[in-house]
Parts: structure tokens; C-alpha cells; sequence
């Protein structure tokens, strides 16, 4: 049974899930991961979701004011014995929801060419392919995507 529980990044079970989410990623973009490591400091991440499979933590996402009518999906990960189960789907639609029960209307996110895995999946989510921003806007590993979570 999955169990998906609302915290925020002093979660233990998040912390250590992150730490193999820095790993794979050091492995997928070597010196260049450096660079996106510093937009990525848990202190600023307050919405945090967990899934639990049998009381064990199996995969993780958070949420993080990116302005006042959106949210940016930081830090998605699942565990690699527990991929191909739907984990990352369901991660993200708590998220979105989360998102949307604290009033944001939209997502966006960054993820890298070298994770068609996560890009697969925000495609397939409705993630829309959008002009990099901000610190990636330059950026050519980086692919930007927005959604909208509301109707309006």
C-alpha cells in the first residue's frame, strides 16, 4: 500500500531521498550539476510530499513559491527499485493539488535533457515546453515547463 504524507524538507526521509536524487544526478551531469546544486537548497522548500510504500520512503517532490500565481515543482525523485509503478505520477498530482489548495493557478519546473524519464512524465501531465527562465535561461541542458492547475 502507498501512503503519501504532506511535510517539508527537515523530513528525514526527504533528506535522504534527495541525497540519492544528487547523486544520480551528479552521475547524469557530472561538473555542469554544480551549477543547478545551488538553486536547489532545502532550506527554501516548505511543501514537501513522501510516499511511502510498506513504511518506507520510495519517493518524493516539493513545491516552492515561484510568484504569486505559481508554484515551481523542485526536487522529484523516486527511488530506483520503485520506478515504473506510477510513484512519480502520483507525487506530482499531490503536488499539483497541494498547489492548488494554497491558491496558485499555475506549475513550472525545470528538468535536464539528459532525464527523458522526468521529462516523459511532465509531457504526459500536461507540462508544456516553455522559453527557459531565470537562472536557466541561458542554459542548454535546461527544459522549462509550465502547467495550469486551474481553470479559468
Amino acid at each position: 500500500m502507498i501512503n503519501v504524507i504532506k511535510t517539508n524538507s527537515e523530513n528525514p526521509d526527504f533528506q535522504n531521498l534527495v541525497k540519492l536524487l544528487d547523486k544520480d544526478l551528479d552521475i547524469r551531469y557530472g561538473d555542469k550539476q554544480e551549477f543547478y546544486s545551488q538553486f536547489n537548497k532545502l532550506n527554501s522548500i516548505h511543501h514537501v510530499i513522501v510516499a511511502y510504500q510498506n513504511e518506507i520512503a520510495v519517493a518524493c517532490g516539493a513545491i516552492k513559491k515561484y510568484s504569486d500565481d505559481a508554484v515551481e515543482i523542485k526536487r522529484m525523485f523516486v527511488h530506483p527499485q520503485h520506478r515504473g509503478k506510477g510513484l512519480g505520477k502520483l507525487v506530482l498530482v499531490s503536488l499539483e493539488n497541494w498547489a492548488r489548495e494554497l491558491n496558485y493557478s499555475y506549475c513550472v519546473l525545470e528538468s535536464g535533457n539528459k532525464q527523458p524519464e522526468a521529462v516523459s512524465l511532465y509531457s504526459q501531465s500536461g507540462y508544456l515546453v516553455i522559453p527557459n527562465y531565470g537562472q536557466y535561461e541561458n542554459d542548454e541542458n535546461s527544459i522549462c515547463m509550465k502547467k495550469q492547475i486551474t481553470h479559468e
